[in-house]
């Protein structure tokens, strides 16, 4: 019995398996015939065109591309060189004392505005006042001995005329007379640096600035070889330095010669994302020497603050006006196309049909060129150029053909946010 189940079981096995391979046989050949099917309808319809005589329709055939286009403009174009500079002071000065003594009174404070002589510290002037009273009596001392000395020069002369005395006693008298004179000189000097000596002990602001950390306190003693009292910088007006390339250090020496360049400066944004303002100013000094190894030179350029915008020691963005081209053509840097025959870009004529026309580009300026090959007013693709050919017709995004509104160099036109092509 068990026998003959395992062979019904084997049996049934082998026939299953002779249906699947069969199976597998037939199925290529049914799914080629459905791909003949398929193709079969293609073909029909690929006969019939041509027996139609029409050959298949170019892209964009079906209607005008749409594109956004700007007019060339003819303007003076400002062509400027851009770097970073650093804010730096026309005038830094560190104040110390030119005696040694103690301080007896401070009379600025940290931060503060001050004039040129405005009074800054007053020290001990006691031992230098007494040296002035002293000098004083040496002088009047010796103006007295002077004094004696001429009334005796007149006696002898008298005397010399009664022929009471000889030549050489008047002549011994005015010999007197003149060496005291010497002495009384000599006084006066003497007193005239007891003097200066006790003017060291008020100390004035040499220039006028913003007064910086004050280091003493009354009752500390100073000395000229000691640190500084304070700083005082000057604020208004400040100097940006920056570097040049050397290819543009003929045209700014004679920018320079000719009055000085114009230069703007444009502080970082602010905290609250805001802009910063933009300061104007002039080119003043340019250094005499080019840095080998960075092939740059040092120039300066001196700005008006009187809101104290630039601090010393921060960083500006700098633009410098080196020349500008006058009637110049200036469109959109985003409609030249470079190709392997140089730069070119699609012009839309009066039947709103685009021609490619060869350019150069004379000068770039930001987003915008400055090139030949145009004219002003000539209507330039700039957004749809990759799609348009020689004649190809094309509408303005949000117009009606050539109704559109271009917009100025650099812009795209009116409505150019509408439609994609």
């Amino acid at each position: 019995m068990n026998k003959s189940m395992i062979a019904v079981a084997l049996g049934a096995a082998g026939l299953a398996a002779a249906g699947g391979y069969f199976y597998l046989q037939q199925q290529p050949d049914s799914s080629a015939s459905h791909v003949a099917g398929a193709a079969a309808p293609a073909a029909a319809g690929a006969s019939a065109a041509n027996k139609g005589g029409g050959a298949a329709r170019p892209p964009g055939g079906g209607g005008p591309i749409s594109v956004t286009t700007v007019k060339a403009q003819q303007r003076d174009q400002r062509i400027t060189l851009e770097a970073t500079g650093t804010v730096s002071s026309l005038n830094v000065v560190d104040i110390k004392p030119q005696v040694s003594s103690k301080v007896e009174q401070v009379h600025v404070k940290e931060g503060q505005f001050v004039r040129r002589g405005e009074l800054l510290f007053t020290l001990d002037n006691r031992a230098d006042a007494v040296n002035v009273t002293k000098m004083r009596a040496q002088l009047a001392r010796d103006q007295a001995a002077l004094n004696d000395a001429q009334r005796q020069l007149a006696r002898s002369r008298d005397l010399l005329e009664q022929k009471f005395v000889s030549q050489s006693a008047v002549d011994a008298a005015q010999t007197q007379v003149e060496t005291q004179q010497a002495v009384v000189a000599a006084s006066k000097a003497a007193v005239d640096a007891a003097v200066l000596g006790l003017g060291y002990h008020r100390i004035t602001a040499p220039s006028a600035g913003r007064v910086g950390a004050v280091n003493v306190f009354p009752g500390s003693l100073v000395q000229p070889s000691g640190p500084a009292l304070l700083t005082i910088t000057q604020l208004d007006p400040i100097a940006v330095s920056f570097n040049l390339p050397q290819r543009n250090l003929d045209e700014t020496l004679q920018g320079l010669r000719e009055g000085g360049l114009p230069v703007s400066a444009q502080l970082p944004d602010r905290s609250d994302g805001t802009p910063g303002p933009r300061l104007d100013g002039k080119l003043q000094f340019v250094d005499s020497v080019v840095d080998q190894s960075s092939g740059s030179v040092r120039v300066k350029a001196v700005f008006d603050n009187p809101q104290q915008h630039l601090w010393p020691g921060g960083y500006v963005k700098v633009a410098l006006a080196v020349r500008t081209l006058r009637d110049a053509i200036v469109i959109p840097q985003a409609a030249i196309v470079t190709g392997v025959k140089g730069r070119t870009v699609f012009v839309v004529d009066a039947d709103d049909k685009v021609q490619p026309r060869p350019v150069e580009i004379v000068h770039p300026v930001g987003q915008d060129a400055v090139v030949s090959g145009l004219q002003a007013g000539d209507r330039i693709v700039v957004d749809g150029r990759e799609n348009v050919r020689a004649g190809s017709k094309v509408v303005e995004r949000g117009g009606q053909g050539g109704a559109g509104k271009p917009g100025r160099a650099g812009t795209p036109a009116s409505g150019a946010a509408g439609v994609t092509p």
